[in-house]
């Protein structure tokens, strides 16, 4: 299974993300939106937006690696953030740091990013969901 991340000619070439990825495999991995839980449920890093986006980003590359699979192979994000602001996107790109140099991976995927109001539990700062492709 490959992913290729690409930034096609013709389309702006973000730095902190990929216009889009190309994936080859047999079988998709639909993940529920992650959130700053440990495995036990308790809450990660309060009022932490980085933190948050971290531990998020690290439960995805949990949930598919019990698939068989690894953040390698995540082929599209969609994070949900409370009350975003521009300001906020060198923290979402700290969280994603430190998870790639955590994992030795490129977290870079093709990402849309959906402000809202709240989510389903009031000390929840984003809610990352993925789709990754395995062989």
């Amino acid at each position: 299974m490959t992913v290729e991340l690409r930034n096609p000619d013709g389309l702006p070439k973000p730095e902190v993300y990929r216009q889009s990825a190309i994936a080859t495999g047999s079988r998709f991995v639909f993940l529920a939106g992650q959130v700053a839980r440990d495995a036990d449920g308790n809450p990660v890093g309060a009022g932490d937006f980085a933190a948050q986006v971290e531990q998020a980003y690290l439960n995805v590359a949990t949930a598919v690696a019990d698939a068989g699979g690894t953040f390698d192979d995540v082929a599209k994000l969609t994070i949900y953030v409370v009350d975003w602001s521009p300001e906020k996107l060198p923290l979402l790109g700290e969280g994603a740091g430190r998870v790639a140099a955590k994992l030795g991976v490129d977290p870079t995927k093709p990402v849309t990013l959906i402000p809202v109001v709240a989510l389903a539990e009031p000390d929840l700062l984003v809610e990352v969901e993925a789709i990754a492709v395995l062989d």
